[in-house]
């Protein structure tokens, strides 16, 4: 997917427009801490084509030279990562020497650099946009990201930039497992074992990777792409140079692929950082197979597993129905039996159960443990029917869907994980008005 970049000195209005171009689809995965998927960073679609955008700004304090330099990396990463650059000035305020200075790195640039003119809102200020042809970056397009007028021409004007996303095309057919984890977990090193070459730098420097990497995984009649990506750190620790673009790109890597390999490190247990990657893997509806690593480093007792599974299954709920490998890359032990897990957990996401089996299953168990009566009333399901979608989804068919509660749609998934292997992939249920 293309990547635009909104660049500009502060208080020119670069997240207003961000929050305009991704409120279309209120796409921005909420700021829970951690994510690292803040308002920095969210997806849009204008006539069909779907790309991302990132705002640059946001992050720079300090003194003016500081300041000054701040900008100045954040430009530079910007022009390194995007495939296209707005740069947004402001019209009342005319060229300041920031801006002299940001245009200056962008005519350097073989990007593409559209110029916004921002807070123009009436005739008046429309007619002062000429003095920013002195930039030398083609014609400036006047908006107001507050009111939202001539952000249409903007999009128009984005879309004919953008390179076409083969990649994308061509690698449609294939599944994609994603390998994630925080820094440092043996992600590349896992990869490498797993292609039997040494593919990915390895170093014990956290933040080695800083690209998700690709690679095709043809063996033993397994055929899939397997991607390395950068660690994922917590937000506050993100902001630094090519850090948070890594992170992007992570993130990225996971809304693209069919299932993840969640690597842990054993001797440093689960972290807030691990279940944050976790509830956005379940949140993104892939599927998703557990692995710690390092566990040669574990002291162990015939119960040591046992506990961890029971440990790691409570710290996941209630989405807690995930394979769970214990692993030594280094010694290559269990390292294929990820992979065969994976690709069980892919084939598990595009199941698809019939109707007729679905009910003839359900049913009974609805009937002998119907949903609790509330306000006296009685709640009756009629049928079920697993919905085409993506992922595993299926509809109940209810008298009175709104007095169904949670822990009765929890059962419900429960009883359809017993009688089928849906094992690392989260299932949603909907009830429905009959």
């Amino acid at each position: 997917m293309s990547l635009v970049a909104i660049v500009g000195r502060p208080n020119v209005g670069k997240s207003t427009l961000f929050n305009r171009l991704v409120g279309m689809r209120q796409a921005i995965v909420d700021s829970t801490a951690g994510t690292t998927r803040d308002r920095h960073y969210g997806k849009t679609d204008w006539n069909g084509k779907e790309f991302s955008v990132i705002d640059t700004g946001g992050y720079a304090v300090g003194s003016d030279d500081l300041f000054e330099e701040e900008i100045r990396r954040q430009v530079l990463l910007a022009i390194e990562e995007a495939d296209l650059i707005v740069f947004m000035v402001e019209v009342s305020t005319g060229i300041t020497d920031l801006d002299m200075m940001m245009a200056d790195l962008l005519r350097r640039t073989d990007k593409k650099v559209l110029l916004a003119v921002n807070k123009v809102d009436n005739n008046e200020q429309y007619f002062a946009i000429s003095e920013f042809y002195a930039f030398g970056l083609g014609d400036p397009i006047p908006i107001s990201s507050m009111s939202g007028s001539g952000t249409g021409e903007l999009l128009d004007a984005i879309l004919a930039e953008l390179p076409e996303d083969t990649t994308a095309q061509e690698m449609e057919d294939l599944p994609k497992i994603t390998i994630v984890g925080r820094p440092n977990v043996g992600k590349s090193s896992m990869t490498n074992a797993l292609l039997g070459t040494e593919r990915n730098i390895v170093t014990p420097v956290a933040g080695t990777t800083r690209d998700s990497i690709y690679a095709r995984y043809n063996k033993y009649g397994m055929d899939f792409y397997l991607v390395d990506t950068a660690g994922m750190r917590k937000k506050s620790k993100t902001m630094e140079n090519l850090e948070f673009y890594s992170v992007m790109r992570s993130i990225r890597a996971i809304e693209h692929s069919d299932v993840c390999i969640l690597m842990l490190d054993a001797q440093q247990g689960i972290e807030a950082q691990d279940l944050n990657i976790f509830r956005l893997i379940e949140r993104n509806k892939k599927g998703c197979v557990l692995v710690v690593n390092k566990w040669d480093l574990v002291e162990k007792d015939s119960n040591t597993m046992k506990e961890w599974r029971e440990f790691l299954a409570k710290k996941m709920a209630p989405f807690n129905d995930v394979p769970i490998i214990f692993t030594s890359v280094l010694n290559k032990q269990r390292i294929h039996e990820v992979l065969q897990t994976a690709v069980r957990v892919n084939e598990s996401r595009t199941r698809r159960i019939s109707t007729s089996e679905l009910n003839e299953y359900i049913l009974p168990i609805i009937e002998q443990t119907p949903p609790p009566a509330t306000k006296g009333k009685y709640i009756r399901i009629k049928y079920a029917t697993q919905l085409p979608t993506e992922t595993p989804t299926f509809a109940f068919f209810v008298n009175l869907p709104q007095y169904i509660k949670e822990p009765y749609r929890r059962f419900l998934e429960n009883k359809i994980r017993e009688q089928w292997d849906f094992s690392g992939v989260p299932i949603q249920i909907y009830f429905r008005q009959k």
